[in-house]
């Protein structure tokens, strides 16, 4: 068949180099516009595009499919499009163009995670599995017939960048196999059945740890928002990003947000087990354990987080 791909983060790299080896043609890759990223500000193709550009298949950017984009990919008379974690909506004439519509590759077990970010909520809510599923692309967010899905359990200990990484490459070959199943004719869609729940897009603020709540609370927030937005606590009056800890069972209690050294741990006190730090990100500085941060604080004395 004849694809027209839309993505643009790493997590759909995987995805476009397996169509790419598939027996189906990429005639146009859609990804978000070049933007600055870094400090310097360096303006930089997405990963798709990089990607694309180096498998030698033409590359449309665009941050919004309407008008003359949309006219475009229109034009070049698909049998499907395919659409993973593009960052834009398709909306008509465009998304029903192509003979067979759109589908999508989505990071959850819909209905549950609709929308922006599926795995981190995922494990911020403490879920036991979590998975990947390819549906029908409809006006409504993430709502069309499921056409195949696939799971994992989600663990106790993987943060929403190693879950992402390795749903993205697993999801690749789902996806593949849709594919290869409509070209065939042998797909079958059915409807989405369970409860909605929904995934907004995270920001800066939503990593603000609260100590007060449960330590397995507080370690999902951690994991969930490792390696973006980032979880946070201010100490000494400064930001300190957190990007990694372990539940203390068998540590005494802190307070919350109380501070200790112990046996070459730092830990933090919960509503229930301390946490141990285990890797840190103070402002201004590089990421470093636990202990190298503690040591090379000015302040001394007792800290809590504020």
């Amino acid at each position: 068949m004849r694809i027209v791909f839309a993505g643009s983060p790493a997590a759909a790299v995987p995805s476009l180099e397996a169509l790419a080896r598939s027996t189906h043609e990429i005639v146009a890759v859609i990804t978000r516009e070049d933007s600055p990223q870094g400090r310097r500000g360096t303006i930089t193709p997405t990963p798709v595009a990089a990607r694309a550009e180096e498998l030698g298949l033409p590359v449309i950017r665009a941050n919004r499919l309407s008008g003359d984009v949309a006219d475009e990919v229109i034009g070049l008379r698909v049998d499907l499009g395919v659409i993973v974690a593009y960052g834009g909506l398709v909306r008509e004439p465009l998304l029903s163009a192509p003979r067979l519509g759109w589908i999508n590759l989505h990071f959850s077990l819909l209905p549950r995670w609709r929308g922006a970010a599926p795995v981190q909520h995922s494990i911020i809510a403490g879920d036991d599995v979590t998975g990947a599923t390819v549906f029908q692309l409809v006006p409504e967010l993430d709502a069309g017939d499921i056409l195949a899905t696939m799971s994992t359990p989600l663990g106790k200990h993987r943060t929403s960048g190693s879950l992402l990484e390795e749903l993205s490459e697993s999801g690749a070959e789902l996806l593949v196999r849709v594919v290869d199943d409509l070209a065939s004719g042998s797909a079958r869609a059915k409807p989405q059945v369970g409860e909605v729940t929904y995934a907004p897009k995270l920001s800066l603020a939503d990593g603000e740890i609260d100590w007060t709540r449960p330590a397995q609370v507080v370690h999902d927030l951690i994991r969930g928002l490792t390696p973006e937005p980032g979880s946070f606590t201010t100490v000494d009056g400064a930001r300190l990003k957190v990007l990694e800890a372990a539940i203390a069972h068998d540590s005494p209690p802190l307070a919350p947000g109380e501070f200790e050294l112990r046996v070459k741990s730092v830990l933090v006190g919960t509503g229930s087990a301390p946490l141990e730090l285990l890797s840190v990100h103070p402002a201004g500085r590089k990421a470093m354990d636990a202990g190298s941060w503690w040591r090379g604080r000015p302040a001394r004395g007792e800290v809590s987080a504020s």
